[in-house]
């Protein structure tokens, strides 16, 4: 089918600017053949749907003016479901990407180590086609986009390489971040993380002692002192070798100034944080001296 990409394309513009009709595509797509891999959508649905609440899938004309950035990497895993769809019903044509060749493969033998490789690698080929976007946005909300790029690759490391996401503690790690399951959101869904609205009032340190106690506990004890390993894990796991310059010596660096990097340390502070690093494993790594202070007065007021 030489036309899948085109066709896809075509489905999706419908959608451009309609964040409920964006939605129906998504769920679409796991309602296909005959709700054969329906349960696979709890997390992917529920950020969608985080997402169109924040109003970052609003086109940009309206009066509550969207994302170019969140619309154009949700565009990308939009397309590459739907012409992954088309070809395997026809069972013939060449996928125009490897990202949607990942999604033919789960379609045709669904499995959760298939969902993760293919969400993902629709995920990071749109952060990657889109950094020029990125930049156009606020820090907190760029922030928040490593967050959440941080997030997908690490819940595929509980999956595919618990040790790697958990250490000696890996034994209930592919439960709890089953597709098919919901407590996958708790891992995925930033409601709990960051504001609500768009666009981000406030500086990103504000913004990271706003966060909720669970969320810095997840994203500080047991991401942060594995970002290295993680990127090197999906870098392998996606065939994208590019994931890896994402990172700031350890230190997440998508659309991010490498003057700007200490920032990613105000949030591992607490014993509770560097207990919970030690059980699984890993050590926190901590900002120098000078910043740590400057940043207990920012969060002290």
């Amino acid at each position: 089918m030489a036309d899948a990409a085109a066709r896809a394309e075509e489905r999706v513009e419908v959608v451009r600017d309609d964040t409920a009709g964006r939605l129906a595509l998504a769920a679409d797509f796991y309602d296909a053949a005959s709700g054969r891999f329906r349960q696979y959508g709890h997390a992917e649905l529920s950020f969608m749907r985080w997402s169109a609440a924040r109003g970052v899938l609003e086109p940009e004309s309206s009066d509550r003016a969207g994302s170019a950035w969140w619309r154009s990497v949700n565009a990308v895993l939009l397309r590459d479901k739907i012409e992954a769809g088309l070809l395997a019903d026809d069972g013939s044509g060449v996928p125009s990407s490897h990202s949607v060749q990942c999604w033919i493969d789960f379609i045709r033998e669904p499995s959760p180590t298939r969902w993760y490789r293919a969400h993902n690698a629709s995920i990071v080929a749109g952060y990657l086609k889109y950094e020029d976007l990125a930049e156009q946005e606020l820090k907190a909300e760029r922030f928040m986009m490593n967050v959440a790029l941080l997030r997908v690759i690490y819940t595929h490391a509980m999956l595919a390489d618990p040790r790697l996401a958990l250490g000696p503690l890996a034994f209930p790690g592919p439960r709890l971040v089953d597709p098919r399951h919901r407590s996958v959101k708790w891992f995925l869904d930033l409601a709990r993380s960051f504001p609500k609205n768009l666009p981000i009032v406030g500086s990103v340190e504000e913004v990271v002692f706003a966060e909720h106690a669970l969320a810095r506990m997840l994203d500080y004890g047991l991401i942060a002192p594995r970002l290295p390993a993680l990127y090197e894990f999906a870098a392998e796991q996606l065939e994208e070798p590019r994931l890896t310059s994402l990172l700031d010596d350890g230190v997440p660096a998508y659309v991010w100034a490498h003057a700007d990097r200490e920032v990613w340390f105000i949030g591992n502070t607490g014993p509770h944080l560097r207990a919970i690093a030690r059980v699984t494993g890993v050590r926190l790594r901590w900002a120098p001296s000078p910043y740590r202070r400057r940043l207990r007065k920012v969060r002290d007021g």
